[in-house]
């Protein structure tokens, strides 16, 4: 049913909540993890003395943490007896999430909600609703529980 399940990071501890739960699904299913982070490029700077661009060594050093984080918990489920893949993407965070997921013949995505509510989920939006909405596969949704 299941060979690859889809799980994006955003490097917090709310969307590492999803990775107990994958393990165990990949456990018993036999199926491959495949971690993605997606780098939303920075917004352009207003002062018009400086370039609206993030210079390319700042960009550099931002994908070097981003991909040391991928390898970490990437050898972490190796460790545990699980097959893991990971990749670094930069885009538009549910869209980016749902051409990974094509590309890679993903059967199942497995992400958190980080749960905002009100104003500000209006103002953020919510990458968990729409990939859900958008998603041509099952989405699994976890809410990470309040500490």
């Amino acid at each position: 049913m299941y060979k690859r399940i889809l799980v994006p990071l955003d490097g917090s501890t709310l969307s590492e909540a999803v990775l107990p739960h994958a393990e165990k699904l990949a456990r018993a299913l036999d199926v491959e993890i495949v971690l993605l982070h997606v780098d939303v490029s920075p917004a352009p700077t207003f002062d018009p003395h400086e370039s609206p661009l993030t210079p390319p060594e700042e960009i550099k050093i931002m994908h070097t943490d981003e991909k040391n984080y991928l390898k970490n918990v990437c050898s972490k489920l190796e460790r545990e007896g699980l097959r893991v893949t990971y990749f670094l993407r930069d885009g538009v965070v549910a869209e980016t999430i749902m051409e990974t997921a094509e590309i890679e013949q993903a059967d199942l995505i497995a992400m958190t909600t980080h749960g905002r509510t009100g104003m500000l989920r209006l103002l953020l939006g919510s990458v968990a609703e729409q990939v859900v909405h958008r998603s041509k596969i099952p989405v699994m949704l976890i809410r990470p529980s309040e500490e």
